[in-house]
């Protein structure tokens, strides 16, 4: 706190202020008054800082972030703690590809022979179910000429076997 007064920050604030003024009067000039205004209300903001006293506050604010942020960067002890999280987020994703590998090789003994060439099903799929009955015979599309044949034709067999056409 011993530095913040030392500073005069009246007059800071003030040229400040003042500076961001004539910048907003060239934005007006040249870019319009959408711009100008947005400048002009940035302007303001170092004046209103100091009058309404929030200068302590944005000052210890500022001062313990750079403080914090500089031991952040400059310490080793912080960057052998880095070092140690990051070590252990690879132990966690390496562990967990172990243990899926390992519940895989479980399941694998328990499981039918698969012949070469045919697919095996989805891990978690329900396997078919016979009911008894003989799946209807697929219902043959009416053949159009190779030039007639368009992309709607895709369209129009799903809708027909959806009973929707």
């Amino acid at each position: 706190m011993d530095t913040f007064n030392q500073i005069a920050w009246l007059p800071l604030c003030g040229g400040l202020t003042v500076a961001g003024l004539v910048l907003a009067f060239l934005a007006f000039r040249r870019r319009g008054a959408a711009p100008g205004l947005r400048t002009t209300a940035w302007a303001l903001l170092p004046m209103a800082a100091y009058l309404t006293g929030a200068l302590p506050a944005l000052w210890t604010i500022g001062s313990t972030l750079v403080g914090f942020v500089t031991g952040l960067v400059f310490n080793p002890a912080v960057w052998a703690g880095v070092v140690v999280a990051g070590l252990s987020a690879v132990l966690f994703v390496v562990s967990g590809v172990m243990r899926g590998r390992k519940l895989r090789k479980k399941e694998t003994p328990a499981e039918p022979a698969v012949q070469p060439g045919a697919s095996r099903p989805a891990v978690g799929a329900t396997p078919p179910q016979n009911t008894g009955t003989k799946p209807k015979p697929a219902q043959k599309a009416e053949r159009r000429p190779a030039a007639a044949d368009d992309d709607f034709s895709d369209i129009e067999e799903l809708l027909k076997r959806r009973g929707i056409s």
